[in-house]
């Protein structure tokens, strides 16, 4: 029986009664005198269950028992107020014993619904180390399935926000040694100043701490199981000695960038210079949890047009100045495709077709490929997509499956299976700046002699050449003139949205380069590239040397 526990006996039934308070208790209370049994779930034949959301005073009475009980320590009878018991007391339990967390004061604030926000005043304890832990928190109060009794609904964020299936909260020494990171002119680089690099810097610490000799301190940590999620600290008890980590990353750039995404509730954006494959910002927002800048995995719509574009024109199927036809709509294989507005250029070129973004021009010119994989050739063997990239932290490097039929037009125009990132957008307009791809890397190669990945060949001189023109021209008159009106330097951009099933309004894509930086941005639902994506773009490039 759990310690604490009192048995009493009423009427000739023994009622479990935790800490003075009859949790459950009255469904065998409302079982005497009925004399009908138990039914075959174990509740008596005669109980009632309550249907229906919880009421205001079964929300408050229940998070006040579950804060209280968790507040004491009393793993088992919070866990007994949650509707996953068998998850929830391990996890309760862990807050004592395992993040040992001594003293915690937590205190509920006023419903919003079945929703109760709550902060924790916590003293965290470890080998004569103390130190005060302060945050913030939710639970959602619910109906019990079976016993219809008001429950907490049990998940790992309701002890912390940051805490997810599967991850626990340690106390103890650090899992890795610390690590100071410094941009390419040796400025200290900290999550708090650059909170987009919260993520980087914990996966940089594990990865480097050691080769660059850095010591553990004590820190209370969420620990991962994910491959790609590094731990993350949440409090310091008492400092290790840090190693000092040279990065590639420029302050200036990544202070813009960090300022740039804040504009919208779901942003990304990475610089790359071109010439060195150095990254020189990484910013998210959300700016904590998935690093979506370097892991995400998405259509990048007209972005994608850089790489058609410049496959078309190493297989002599077009020019930059060479006449193209962009109608209306075009069918290939059955399926229908056109162009923004359902606009079309009478008596365009190519540089035309890509400077509006004419969708209808590039599927057009499928058949005269005579290769279904050609666009994944180009993507691979020109642009490094798909390489294996070892940028120093966890990075996906886009994907170009081979495709056929209306889905390899689809392709052509950056939609269908194409996914890509904002790392990857900024590498291609890279490549197609310099002419060869130089792999993205945060952390030199030199730290660790990894081996970067390399394409098979590069652009030929004449195809860079064009590409990057058509770029400028776009930045110049084109669909991206409004957002880089503001660029200085020799400077060209693409425009993109891709279309997202389920979602009203399409995701705005914007890649561009000023002299040796090169950017690219998503913005989640932003619509046109140029609207949103655009000016995220703009402010990086900016903050360029």
């Amino acid at each position: 029986m759990r310690s604490g526990a009192k048995v009493a006996v009423i009427g000739g039934v023994f009622v479990l009664v935790v800490g003075g308070v009859g949790y459950g208790a009255y469904n065998v209370l409302d079982g005497l005198g009925g004399g009908g049994g138990d039914s075959a779930d174990g509740r008596p034949a005669s109980a009632v269950v309550k249907t229906g959301p919880p009421s205001k005073a079964e929300i408050s009475e229940t998070s006040k028992k579950f804060l209280d009980a968790w507040a004491a320590g009393e793993a088992a009878d919070a866990s007994q107020l949650t509707n996953n018991a068998s998850e929830a007391e391990p996890a309760l339990s862990g807050y004592s014993a395992q993040a040992h967390v001594t003293k915690a004061v937590i205190t509920p604030g006023p419903a919003t619904g079945t929703t109760v926000p709550f902060t924790v005043k916590a003293t965290v304890s470890y080998e004569g180390k103390s130190k005060p832990w302060s945050y913030s928190s939710e639970l959602t109060v619910v109906r019990g399935l079976t016993t219809g009794r008001a429950l907490v609904d049990w998940k790992p964020s309701v002890i912390h926000p940051d805490l997810a299936d599967g991850e626990s909260l340690k106390t103890g020494e650090a899992s890795a040694p610390s690590i100071q990171a410094l941009d390419h002119n040796g400025r200290v680089l900290t999550k708090e100043k650059y909170p987009s690099l919260g993520p980087i810097l914990d996966a940089l610490r594990e990865k480097y701490g050691e080769k660059v000799g850095g010591t553990a301190g004590i820190e209370t940590w969420i620990e991962s199981t994910g491959e790609d999620t590094p731990d993350q600290t949440l409090l310091t008890l008492s400092e290790g000695k840090p190693g000092k980590l040279q990065t590639t990353l420029d302050a200036n750039v990544q202070a813009a960038a960090e300022k740039a995404v804040k504009q919208y509730s779901q942003a990304s954006v990475v610089a790359v210079r071109p010439s060195t494959g150095s990254i020189r910002a990484v910013a998210n927002n959300p700016a904590t949890g998935f690093n979506a800048a370097m892991l995400g995995k998405q259509a990048p719509g007209s972005t994608m047009k850089i790489v058609t574009a410049s496959m078309l024109i190493e297989k002599g199927l077009a020019g930059a100045n060479q006449k193209i036809e962009c109608p209306k709509t075009v069918m290939y294989q059955g399926r229908t495709f056109q162009n923004l507005d359902g606009f079309s250029i009478p008596d365009g070129t190519l540089t035309t077709s890509f400077a509006r973004s004419c969708n209808t021009a590039f599927i057009k010119l499928i058949d005269e490929t005579k290769d279904d994989a050609a666009l994944a050739k180009e993507a691979r063997d020109v642009f490094g997509i798909g390489l294996d990239w070892k940028t120093g932290s966890a990075s996906f490097d886009g994907s170009v499956p081979e495709a056929t039929g209306g889905e390899a037009a689809a392709q052509y125009i950056g939609q269908g299976t194409i996914e890509m990132n904002a790392l990857n957008m900024a590498s291609i307009t890279a490549t197609a700046r310099n002419g060869t791809f130089r792999q993205p890397v945060l952390v030199p190669q030199e730290l660790d002699g990894r081996q970067l990945a390399t394409a098979s060949r590069s652009l030929p001189a004449s195809v860079s050449q064009q590409v990057t023109n058509m770029m400028r021209q776009t930045a110049s008159w084109g669909t991206g003139k409004a957002a880089m009106a503001s660029v200085g330097g020799d400077k060209g951009a693409k425009t993109g949205s891709a279309e997202v099933d389920g979602q009203a309004t399409s995701n705005s894509w914007f890649t561009g380069f000023s002299n040796d930086l090169a950017a690219a941005a998503v913005v989640q639902s932003g619509g046109h590239g140029g609207d949103a994506a655009g000016p995220v773009v703009a402010q990086v490039l900016r903050a360029g040397p």
